[in-house]
């Protein structure tokens, strides 16, 4: 079957993205585990920076974050604690980043998600012309315009990628 016949069912993500009006286009590919931003970038021929990771992560009272960063670019916790006015942040444990969310690990969108967290965007992001990010499930990538995730999702900028 060629890569373009595949079709992916909507998503909470789409829906999310169809209720509110965004133009969004459709990325599949094959799922590959601990593949990644650089698995996912190689099959679509995008560069690894526009291919953006949704990282579930908590602040110092265990309460949830959404932390969005370029594929290729590692997020400073330390730096992002001190932007966001918290003491310490780290990854959420899978099973934890799963209940917040309500999508598996390797499939996290910040659309739709199943509990409302607030949602951070490594700045540089928003000056790039597009980008993709996930849909809601793994082997499935949706391109938006970045603004999408300041304007709709209400994602506040903060420069926390590792120089």
């Amino acid at each position: 079957m060629a890569k373009k016949e595949k079709h992916v069912s909507e998503t909470l993500a789409t829906q999310w993205l169809k209720a509110r009006g965004v133009v969004f286009t459709e990325h599949v590919y094959d799922y590959v585990d601990h593949g990644g931003t650089a698995e996912s970038s190689r099959q679509l021929g995008r560069p690894e920076q526009e291919v953006i990771k949704t990282l579930v992560m908590q602040d110092d009272k265990g309460e949830p974050l959404i932390v969005l960063m370029h594929g290729d670019r590692q997020v400073s916790t330390k730096n992002l604690a001190r932007a966001i006015g918290v003491k310490s942040v780290e990854p959420c444990k899978p099973e934890a980043a799963q209940r917040h969310s309500g999508y598996l690990v390797g499939g996290t969108s910040p659309f739709g998600t199943r509990k409302s967290m607030p949602v951070y965007v490594e700045q540089s992001i928003l000056a790039l012309p597009s980008i993709l990010i996930n849909g809601g499930r793994r082997g499935y990538l949706v391109g938006i315009e970045p603004k999408v995730l300041t304007d709709q999702l209400g994602a506040k900028p903060v420069q926390c990628a590792l120089a």
